[in-house]
């Protein structure tokens, strides 16, 4: 028996549901200021049930899902895993340096 919906779709962190049940991230090390797209959600909803509050989510492509960035050149750090040439996964910490700091 299917249940009663109200699917939404959102557009971009903009759209008037895009933060709906998207609670705001903690701020994390030494992150200075929230993220200017997301405004300190780090994702957004792309698509919701305003029903049973079912959703589809994007990250945000600016603060890697933090919710923070980082305001002035101090690489941030993010965990990534990649394979060996043994083919095994293997955890890296990859190093964004934040160069376009000046550009938000």
């Amino acid at each position: 028996m299917s249940h009663a919906s109200n699917i939404v779709f959102c557009d971009g962190p903009d759209s008037p549901h895009a933060f709906d049940i998207v609670p705001l991230q903690p701020r994390k090390g030494e992150l200075d200021a929230r993220c200017p797209v997301c405004r300190g959600h780090g994702e957004w909803n792309t698509e919701i049930d305003l029903v049973s509050f079912r959703c589809k989510r994007a990250i945000c492509d600016r603060c890697l899902g933090a919710g923070w960035v980082e305001t002035g050149t101090d690489p941030i750090a993010h965990p990534d895993i990649e394979m060996t040439a043994e083919g095994y996964p293997k955890w890296v910490t990859h190093y964004e340096p934040r160069d376009d700091a000046a550009s938000t």
